[in-house]
């Protein structure tokens, strides 16, 4: 245990010492308790401190009572030195190959993500068919960027839906083809706002459907 003060060993009378193995209700130092060619490996990394108790042939739990809470809480454990090193050993072979799967799972991602882009601007020129090619990218890319919360990556954008597919394309034009945004800036409140350029967003949509 580690000690609130540290405390001389009731054997060999050394120290004061902070880790201390109680024993018969006395407290004796690590090497009394035939524990000193143990190395102490503090709590926080749970993968390492299991594999260096599994590669340790002897192990001990180190606890410290904690006065506000009137209890003893874990602090790490003592394993030996060479136990340690083989298990920093797996550690980092596993850290390496966690690399490499994060590696393999942006790359699936990223082409997942640019399928569905392609797919989204194909969509959007389907029912949209005088939007230009490019237009139609920028606003595929936009919505359907991963983990952005936009209409593109809605259940109703995943699965490409009109209305989901005209939602991306009207908020597009309402940014980029009309005062919409300088309204804003300007004080005037988000409906009154859209109510001033609901006609210019409409004319634009008809251009785009080939109605206009």
């Amino acid at each position: 245990m580690q000690a609130l003060r540290k405390k001389r060993c009731a054997e060999c009378r050394g120290g004061p010492v902070a880790l201390l193995a109680p024993e018969n209700g006395a407290p004796r130092c690590l090497d009394c308790a035939d524990l000193g060619h143990l190395v102490f490996l503090p709590r926080g990394d749970t993968a390492l401190t299991r594999r260096a108790r599994e590669e340790s042939s002897l192990s001990a739990v180190v606890v410290r009572f904690n006065r506000r809470r009137s209890r003893y809480e874990r602090q790490g454990v003592l394993v030996e030195e060479a136990a340690l090193a083989r298990a920093e050993e797996r550690c980092l072979a596993d850290a390496e190959a966690r690399r490499r799967r994060r590696a393999r799972d942006a790359r699936r991602r990223a082409a997942e993500d640019v399928r569905f882009t392609d797919a989204f601007a194909a969509e959007i020129r389907r029912l949209f068919p005088a939007c230009p090619a490019e237009r139609a990218r920028e606003i595929a890319a936009h919505a359907s960027v991963r983990g952005s919360g936009r209409v593109g990556r809605s259940a109703a954008g995943r699965a490409l839906s009109e209305m989901a597919v005209t939602s991306a394309v009207i908020a597009s034009v309402r940014h980029v083809d009309t005062p919409y945004d300088r309204f804003l800036m300007s004080g005037v409140a988000r409906h009154e706002a859209r109510r001033r350029i609901a006609g210019a967003v409409e004319t634009r949509l008809r251009e785009w459907r080939g109605t206009g």
